[in-house]
């Protein structure tokens, strides 16, 4: 077979995607590769393709026990022989799993990179012939990135000990320039061809809401979207619990996920979530690497998270599978002070020097800077995600809350000078919210604790909403007529060009318009619904059925329903109607094996529908 049959035979496609088909070709000829593609962009297919073509064996160095089942649950569903390594299994199922694998059962083995060098393993990996090694999540080789893991940095030396060194690749979805030069040198690529794809998801909406509660927006989107699954990150393992808990109150078929779990809640509170049974998942940030869950329609973010390469890799889990999803992200200005804590708090990095984790912390700022400024810009969400990676695109992409909002010019010199005499007559003393505090006039006793209740300038903005002083405060810090201290504390100070305030009058700008919000009228929420529209065509009603044809299954089987056929391919049958098996091979995602296995129960629920 050549690359296309495999494609078709297996995965069920017709054609590559973006990159693909280049990676593969790559791999083929033997060349090592290093490749950058979004979550969703089809990054396993670019090994798993030529691994099956390949002589030998593929091993896969995954970060995560949940990506390995999911990856091997998969190829298994599609026909192809894989199994992983990791300390889910007992010493039996791992002699078993080598005995296996020596026989060369196995085309591609999932290997955690912990496991690589230890002798079993090696052994094994020594007396086979290994035709590629592939690094998933290859970020996590760098001690920039987000996700370190340095059992990573073993890998080089694993590949250095084979008999005759494989092809190597390695692929990522989030990668700055220090992040790249990292993974090029421990990982110790020979000559790589570097294949980026873009980072832009075209398919994802993007929205921040600064202003309301924060529950109440959670429950408006669950209410307006009731079958529709999806994650609420929070940042601590408090939040989480209260939102979960709320939730549940509320009737909503919600479970949790956090580091504080026993490890057998946080694995059937993940197997709820992935067999739907708990559609809506409520985590921090332990849960979601290596989660290939195609049917999630939303991500929002109940937090700021720290760096917008967290915020990028963890909003990209939605929409897996192509179709339209929503990344909605609720911003209050405690969410910075939530963050710099947790920075300054961080240990666990115990491989670094003193002198290393003071530089990783400062970086650690900057990028908390960044994600601020996202949070609170004007600009289009789109542009300023992709324009942080390096690439450069329009400013107007008409998919995110930014880009559907009417903006204009207003006159802020009043407050801006309010603020700046604030600061001054207090010492620069105090941080952010004390100072908005003290202009709005709130009678907080902290206020009067510290004096600012008898400031000059107390309740002097008494009439401007409290969210126009903070945005006008970051307004102020992104021009550099304030700066605010990166301290645990962050205090906010006058600069050189806070004078200049006092002769640039007016000074002015960009906000959205106020207007009446109307609920019929409101173009974020059209913007939001607009996945049926990309569906032309979709019987709902017979897509209705083929979920639950596809539950039962997955219930049988004891597998993730998407495993069995993603919604894409559920919304393509619903259209197409196929009544053959050779046309049941035409939809998208609709292998052999699943043609075989699975084909007659759908068809004659197609065949019966009218």
């Amino acid at each position: 077979m050549d690359k296309y049959q495999i494609l078709k035979k297996y995965f069920g496609y017709d054609l590559f995607r973006e990159g693909q088909e280049e990676i593969i070709d790559t791999l083929l000829e033997g060349r090592d590769v290093f490749g950058i593609m979004p979550t969703g962009a089809g990054k396993s297919l670019c090994y798993q393709v030529p691994a099956l073509l390949m002589k030998g064996i593929t091993i896969v160095v995954s970060p995560l026990i949940s990506l390995m089942k999911d990856q091997v649950g998969t190829l298994n569903q599609a026909g192809i022989h894989a199994a992983f390594f990791n300390s889910t299994l007992s010493a039996g199922q791992y002699k078993k799993a080598l005995e296996f694998a020596k026989k060369g059962t196995y085309k591609i083995i999932y290997v955690a990179p912990e496991r690589l060098l230890l002798k079993e393993f090696l052994e094994f990996a020594l007396q086979s012939d290994i035709s590629m090694v592939t690094v998933d999540e290859a970020h996590c080789v760098s001690q920039w990135g987000q996700d370190f893991r340095p059992g990573y940095l073993k890998i080089a030396e694993f590949i250095r000990m084979l008999p005759k060194r494989p092809v190597v690749s390695a692929f990522t979805a989030t990668a700055t320039r220090e992040v790249k030069e990292d993974v090029l040198a421990a990982l110790e690529l020979q000559k790589p061809k570097m294949i980026t794809t873009g980072f832009d998801r075209k398919n994802l909406f993007y929205q921040v809401i600064s202003k309301g509660d924060k529950f109440t927006e959670v429950m408006h989107y669950l209410v307006e979207h009731p079958t529709e699954s999806g994650i609420i990150y929070c940042l601590t393992r408090k939040i989480v619990e209260e939102v979960c808990e709320k939730l549940l109150q509320k009737g909503i078929p919600a479970t949790r996920y956090h580091a504080g779990l026993s490890d057998y809640e946080r694995q059937k509170n993940q197997d709820d979530f992935l067999y739907d049974a708990s559609p809506v998942m409520v985590a921090t940030n332990a849960f979601g690497m290596g989660i290939d869950k195609s049917n999630v329609r939303f991500v929002i973010h109940y937090n700021m998270p720290k760096n917008i390469e967290s915020y990028y890799q963890e909003a990209g889990r939605a929409g897996r599978d192509g179709e339209e999803a929503n990344c909605i992200l609720l911003y209050a200005p405690k969410d910075v002070v939530l963050n710099q804590f947790l920075i300054d708090q961080e240990t666990e990095h115990d491989v670094l020097t003193e002198e290393e984790m003071k530089l990783v912390k400062e970086r650690d700022r900057e990028r908390l800077k960044q994600m601020t400024f996202y949070c609170t810009t004007n600009g289009c969400l789109r542009e300023f995600i992709l324009r942080y990676f390096g690439e450069y695109t329009t400013n107007y992409c008409k998919k995110c809350s930014n880009c559907l909002t009417e903006f204009e010019e207003i006159d802020i010199t009043q407050i801006a000078q309010a603020i700046i005499n604030c600061v001054k007559s207090s010492g620069q003393r105090f941080g952010m919210t004390v100072i908005t505090d003290t202009l709005h006039g709130s009678q907080s006793s902290k206020l009067k604790q510290n004096g600012m209740a008898e400031n000059k300038y107390f309740a002097s903005l008494a009439n401007v909403p409290v969210y126009r002083i903070r945005q006008v405060m970051q307004f102020l810090s992104y021009q550099g007529y304030i700066f605010v201290t990166k301290d645990q504390y962050p205090i906010v100070k006058l600069t050189e060009e806070s004078k200049e305030l006092f002769r640039q009058i007016p000074v002015m700008m960009k906000a959205a318009k106020e207007v009446e919000k109307k609920p019929a009228d409101d173009k974020t929420r059209k913007s939001r619904n607009q996945m049926k529209s990309n569906s032309a065509g979709t019987d709902y009603a017979l897509f209705e059925e083929l979920r639950k044809v596809r539950m039962e299954i997955a219930k049988a089987e004891k597998i993730p329903p998407y495993i069995v056929f993603s919604d894409k391919s559920l919304r393509d049958m619903s259209v197409r109607k196929p009544k053959t098996k050779e046309a049941f091979l035409a939809v998208n995602g609709v292998g052999e094996h699943k043609c075989q296995k699975y084909g007659e129960r759908f068809l004659g629920v197609i065949k019966n529908w009218k």
